[in-house]
């Protein structure tokens, strides 16, 4: 059955990380009924988070189009991510909406991606329905953040009508949702309210169902069934199965290709349908070159759609072929031509990272590093083994003059943690912009900062206030380049030879510093195996057994004991390693080493 257009409502989540998208997009498929009652989603939470790393850490990287039926209508809604460093899904998928849900924490109030989100939303003239989420937290302070969001608005509006956009109160994880402030937020409720605004409030899509048929690819899917799926929003005429079109690229090349079928999205899953028709999401196969960003267009009359505009990356980092003595023993794929391909794969469906040849290896440049993090997490589950450098911040010229990004950083963290708090961003040259305590004991602190000086900052913050930190940043804008900063990280301990750690050695090892690696673990010469206590680097032999002798002495014979290894995460190894040095990543290990191996080489180039 055909959807009639005004009957179809396209709708994006937005919100900063962590405020509640996900849950409340799991309420509004579970409430419409999308599934059956025995059906294991309605037991599920997090539905739209289908991705390994996404359950794992909690958040929503990729964008994810989903649809419910609410009585007559269908409603479209695209769950984005809230963190920064994914806002190029957000970028690229606001296009397919009319209107957007603007999700707020009831505590914490607007934060820096609420403002980014809610920028680009308005610039794309999305009508805005705004909720304030988890009213039932102890610490939620509704009126506050009403006043909060209302001189947001009215920063960012672009026009006049923008301003007067409807207030709604919500508790997400109860699939619960008000007019108005509820007197006791346990009372019986649910998430009607909201579909009666997505309905009422936002408008239906202005389309030109007679004009030739015209879509800009916004997202692409795969499997192994029927291919490239490539996703979009009809922007007039309508499509068939068996259709032929003209997919236009980006550099202004034309092919024909022909529309093998039509699908649309209900709750997690797509099924086919004869005929897709202007203002609804529909994803086509057939086309098996389509590319986010490029239109598919009438055969007989094709023209092209604006290309998606996506912010430039902030930050680079070197990925090559392994080149330690280890290679090939953990990886499936080690070579530079598979690394190649795969990297040539994950563009396409990653519009805000840039790939460039650098000799063997490739420089590749994202958006923060988590962006870069999450790459490399997925490749190295996928069996691909490389070694990566030390992240840096992508610089451009403006006016003859070299700039580099600015960061705008927000800190809440107990009062007794301030002076830590200040004293590290004080030797990374961070300008304090505002700082005031909330009723609750927290100091919120707004610093504005050079993204370079963020590298590493937010592990040594979490260790130094005891995990008690929220921290949240985001590019404001460029500056010129400013000064090097001082390495602020002591010197490490590196393996002198290639061996098998022994206990006896490790124990004298313990003595100059913080160990990354246990007894019994193979390592190889200009590994990094810990961290010393001063400021050089040592190289230390920890592959040295203990000579037996025929004699004894007490103090020599009891069994060594040594304090457990420091293990990194992905994003700590990333955040640890200086300019002359790589982390080598498989499958199965992350290893610390230098760039260059060889102990004479090293100092040469050091001198």
């Amino acid at each position: 059955m055909q959807q009639d257009p005004k009957n179809i409502r396209n709708i994006a989540i937005i919100a900063h990380v962590d405020h509640g998208k996900t849950t409340l997009v799991d309420g509004l498929l579970k409430q419409s009924h999308t599934f059956r009652e025995n059906q294991a989603e309605m037991n599920q939470e997090l539905i739209m988070d289908s991705g390994d790393q996404e359950r794992e850490r909690g958040i929503t990287i990729t964008a994810k189009v989903t649809a419910v039926q609410h009585g007559d209508y269908r409603i479209n809604i695209i769950d984005t991510p809230g963190h920064a460093d994914f806002s190029g899904e957000v970028e690229r998928t606001l296009n397919m909406a009319d209107g957007c849900l603007l999700i707020v924490d009831a505590q914490e109030g607007p934060m820096p991606q609420t403002k980014f989100v809610l920028e680009r939303a308005l610039e794309a003239e999305l009508v805005p329905v705004v909720v304030i989420n988890k009213i039932d937290k102890p610490g939620a302070r509704i009126a506050e953040v009403e006043d909060e969001l209302a001189d947001l608005f009215l920063e960012l509006a672009v026009h006049e009508d923008q301003l007067h956009y409807p207030v709604y109160y919500a508790i997400g994880r109860d699939g619960k949702a008000w007019e108005t402030p509820p007197a006791n937020p346990d009372e019986k409720a649910d998430l009607s309210p909201l579909f009666d605004a997505i309905i009422g409030k936002i408008p239906a899509p202005s389309v030109e169902l007679d004009k030739p048929f015209q879509m800009l690819v916004t997202a692409l899917a795969w499997d192994n069934f029927k291919g490239k799926y490539a996703i979009g929003r009809i922007t007039r005429g309508h499509v068939r199965a068996g259709d032929q079109v003209v997919l236009c690229k980006k550099d202004g090349a034309q092919t024909k290709a022909k529309v093998e079928l039509v699908f649309m999205s209900q709750g997690v899953s797509k099924y086919e349908v004869p005929e897709g028709v202007a203002g609804d999401i529909v994803q086509l196969t057939g086309i098996s070159t389509a590319q986010i960003g490029e239109t598919i267009a009438d055969a007989v009359s094709p023209e092209a759609l604006p290309t998606i505009e996506v912010e430039a990356p902030t930050l680079r980092i070197y990925l090559g072929p392994n080149t330690s003595p280890f290679k090939g023993k953990e990886g499936e794929f080690n070579t530079s031509r598979q690394i190649s391909e795969r990297l040539q794969k994950e563009l396409e469906t990653n519009v805000g990272l840039q790939v460039s040849d650098d000799g063997i290896g490739f420089t590749v440049a994202g958006r923060g590093e988590l962006h870069l993090g999450v790459l490399i997490e997925t490749m190295r589950r996928e069996g691909y083994e490389f070694e990566v450098g030390r992240p840096q911040v992508v610089t451009h010229e403006e006016n003859g003059q070299t700039v580099e990004p600015i960061e705008e950083v927000i800190i809440e963290v107990p009062a007794e943690h301030v002076g830590t708090v200040q004293m590290e961003l004080g030797q990374r040259r961070a300008t304090l912009k505002e700082q005031f305590a909330s009723p609750k004991g927290v100091t919120k602190l707004v610093y504005e900062m050079p993204t370079r000086a963020l590298l590493g900052m937010r592990n040594i913050l979490l260790t130094n206030t005891k995990g008690t930190i929220v921290m949240n940043s985001l590019v404001k804008g460029f500056a010129p380049v400013g000064a090097a900063l001082e390495q602020l990280r002591n010197g490490v301990l590196i393996a002198w030879e290639t061996g098998t750690t022994m206990p006896y050695s490790l124990e004298s090892a313990e003595a100059r510093g913080t160990l990354f690696v246990g007894p019994a673990v193979p390592v190889y010469a200009g590994q990094i195996i810990g961290l010393n206590t001063r400021r050089e680097d040592m190289e230390i032999n920890v592959c040295k057994a203990k000579h037996l002798t025929n004699m004894r002495s007490k103090s020599s014979d009891g069994v060594v004991q040594l304090t457990p290894a420091t293990v990194f995460s992905l994003e700590q190894c990333l955040d640890f390693i200086e300019n002359d040095e790589l982390l080598e990543v498989t499958p199965q290990s992350l290893r610390l080493r230098k760039r260059e191996l060889d102990p004479n080489k090293r100092k040469r180039n050091k001198n």
